[in-house]
């Protein structure tokens, strides 16, 4: 079996996103080579991203994930009604879907498996490090450069994870699924003793991290999800997925003129609706910190480095819209955003991996990286970050982002 990278359907938005995540496709190590003078390794004609990304018009994606959940109290939930899958997953989900499975909640029984460089695995890094489940929830870390198989563990000693001892995020998908046809996905949940996988349901984990962890949450952890604010949020959560995280997306991987053009003008009209929105309030959702603004943040931060001009999202940069830009400096000074991110993993990772764009996989420079720490002025606009909760303290040594970061320059 071989890997491909695809995009995924929301069937609310039938023009598809593309994803950072592999999905499998068969094909012939002859249509996978490289148009190059010199032939190239078997292992690179059969490994190889090329072609993987730009093969149409547009692009669509296999949403099938893994949709098991790790609650609280699985009897009641195995119990509930079926509840329909969800392109944002959503946190008032009181059973599950068809099909799926409900594990416990248990300290040290579970790793994280989530890469700095993907923008949908990085939301679960942020609030697993502001609900402060580091002591119950260990974390791994797959390197930024994949191949069409799978997401290693090349940052490792050896190149192996050293809790879960394997080399690729793909053999614990195939000890619980020894035929698993999709994507080798992250951010993904392992049961440690079994080695097995137990769900690679994005959009549900984060919000399952709030709702069915509390218990472990550490004191003053903010409350991201509040009740008062859910139906007003979810949403506001639908458009930035459909329209901006997935938007940049629908642009870098347009293989049309067309598809490319509607995708730009999709995606400037979501942000000049969030630079509206953010130019009378401090957060998304209002005075405090929401889900919401973890989900947006893992897009801003990357626009500049790779979205502007890897994917041709260039009407003009992040830099140059006032009240995003200060949001978004904002939340990266706040404890929990900017000192979980990893610059260079960001880069390193589209621009290696997505060959069908930078087939010469050269890797940018810039952009200078102090302008984050600057002032941003959004204090006048009232609220706080964590409203009546307090923020994280100091992110432990052993999960310090390795790569630039202008918190650590300093």
């Amino acid at each position: 079996m071989f890997l491909y990278f695809s995009a995924a359907v929301d069937p609310d938005d039938p023009t598809g996103h593309p994803q950072c995540e592999p999905h499998a496709l068969a094909f012939s190590a002859a249509e996978n080579a490289y148009a190059e003078p010199m032939a190239p390794s078997e292992t690179e004609q059969t490994y190889s991203t090329k072609g993987a990304y730009v093969s149409g018009e547009e692009f669509t994606r296999d949403t099938n994930y893994i949709e098991d959940r790790v609650v609280a109290d699985v009897e009641a939930v195995r119990a509930a009604p079926v509840e329909p899958s969800s392109t944002i997953g959503d946190p008032r989900m009181a059973g599950l879907t068809e099909g799926a499975e409900a594990w416990p909640v248990e300290a040290g029984r579970y790793r994280l498996v989530a890469a700095r460089a993907c923008p949908w695995a990085h939301r679960s890094i942020i609030i697993r490090r502001l609900l402060g489940l580091e002591p119950v929830l260990s974390l791994a870390t797959p390197g930024p450069v994949h191949d069409v198989r799978s997401w290693t563990f090349d940052l490792g000693p050896g190149g192996r994870d050293p809790v879960l001892g394997t080399e690729r995020l793909q053999e614990h998908y195939f000890k619980r699924f020894p035929d698993y046809p999709r994507g080798i996905t992250v951010p993904a949940l392992v049961d440690v003793p079994s080695g097995r996988l137990v769900t690679n349901n994005y959009p549900q984990l984060s919000l399952d991290l709030s709702t069915q962890w509390a218990a472990f949450h550490r004191e003053g952890a903010p409350d991201l999800l509040p009740e008062d604010s859910i139906d007003d949020m979810m949403p506001v959560v639908k458009r930035i997925f459909t329209e901006v995280n997935n938007g940049v997306y629908r642009a870098g991987f347009a293989g049309s003129q067309r598809a490319y053009e509607e995708a730009y003008e999709r995606l400037f009209t979501a942000l000049d609706w969030l630079e509206e929105r953010l130019s009378g309030q401090r957060y998304l959702m209002g005075d405090h910190l929401t889900e919401a603004d973890v989900r947006l943040f893992t897009t801003l931060v990357r626009f500049d480095p790779v979205y502007h001009g890897h994917f041709k999202c260039n009407r003009n940069k992040l830099t140059e819209m006032p009240a995003l830009w200060a949001y978004a400096r904002d939340l990266f000074q706040t404890p929990g955003f900017g000192d979980t991110v990893d610059f260079d993993q960001i880069k390193r990772h589209y621009y290696v991996v997505h060959e069908d764009l930078n087939p010469t996989r050269i890797v940018p420079s810039g952009p200078a990286l102090e302008n984050w720490l600057s002032d941003h002025g959004r204090e006048r606009l009232g609220g706080s970050p964590f409203g009546a909760g307090t923020a994280p303290g100091p992110v432990a040594a052993e999960e310090r982002p390795p790569g630039a970061n202008p918190l650590y320059a300093r």
